[in-house]
């Protein structure tokens, strides 16, 4: 069963038609008839967790907001940005690119992420991270990839530690 509707009102952002979505069930503060922020397609939502986009927040082009995710505020998720697990991005900030924001992070206020950017807040040990990725993702091109940055993020602080 779908969560919610695109409705008729629309604006009109960098040149794409977004639509005010309605929620057409209860889930979590959500209730069945609130109107939500504001979605290019459903492409941009899913249907099969509790991500919501709320108030006058914007989520187009190739972006996606999944799993427990929010969007708030006049925040917008855009290009082929990812909003995901319990993430939430609020105020104005700007999520845009190939960027990422996931696990339990939080972007607010004029942040800006874009680029291939990877924001996540685990609270947890870069070793702890990477055995959560191993279990979550096998060997597939995603722990690949997340191997790599676990790889900068030690040399970092590394480098880091070294210079203190």
């Amino acid at each position: 069963m779908k969560k919610y509707e695109l409705t008729d009102e629309k604006k009109q952002i960098a040149g794409r038609t977004l639509f005010r979505i309605r929620a057409l069930k209860d889930f979590l503060d959500v209730k069945a008839g609130d109107l939500g922020g504001w979605i290019e397609s459903e492409n941009n939502l899913s249907h099969s967790s509790y991500s919501w986009v709320y108030n006058n927040a914007m989520v187009y082009g190739n972006a996606m907001v999944s799993d427990n995710a929010r969007v708030f505020g006049n925040a917008r998720v855009f290009g082929n940005a990812r909003v995901s697990d319990n993430a939430q991005v609020s105020g104005n900030a700007r999520v845009s690119g190939g960027a990422c924001v996931f696990d339990n992070a939080r972007v607010s206020g004029d942040a800006r992420v874009s680029g291939n950017a990877w924001i996540y807040g685990r609270g947890e040990s870069v070793d702890e991270f990477a055995e959560a990725v191993r279990n979550r993702h096998g060997g597939n091109k995603f722990a690949k990839q997340y191997e790599l940055a676990i790889e900068l993020a030690k040399a970092s602080i590394e480098t880091r530690k070294e210079g203190e």
